[in-house]
């Protein structure tokens, strides 16, 4: 069995599941970052499909990109300009290539939390 990747975005400020929102998958190697996947969550605030699927699952260090400036800008909530929060990144390791990790997101315009999901 091989593992994947997957997310969940949820928009704190209005309390629904963050439709719309570009991510981009990079993977992390010798100071560069390489990318894998560009993505757009679905009406449930997740990706039709896994971010890293079973086939290219690896052992490594990954970041997600999450556009949330251009999110919130296009729900119309009143944001200055620059955005507080527009890219946002996280960095994670991926050590077991035989497990889902899960790495959601919940955001709003001038906050962020995540932890690794089940």
């Amino acid at each position: 069995m091989m593992g994947f990747l997957t997310t969940h975005v949820l928009d704190t400020a209005q309390g629904v599941p963050a439709q719309g929102m570009q991510l981009r998958l990079y993977r992390c190697v010798g100071g560069r970052r390489e990318l894998i996947a560009t993505m757009v969550t679905n009406d449930d605030g997740r990706c039709d499909s896994p971010i890293l699927p079973k086939e290219v699952f690896a052992c490594g260090q990954y970041e997600l990109e999450f556009a949330a400036g251009d999110y919130f800008r296009a729900a119309g909530l009143g944001q200055s300009e620059p955005a507080f929060l527009d890219i946002i990144p996280i960095r994670f390791g991926i050590a077991d290539v035989d497990s889902h990790y899960h790495v959601p997101l919940l955001v709003s315009p001038y906050s962020y939390s995540t932890y690794r999901g089940s």
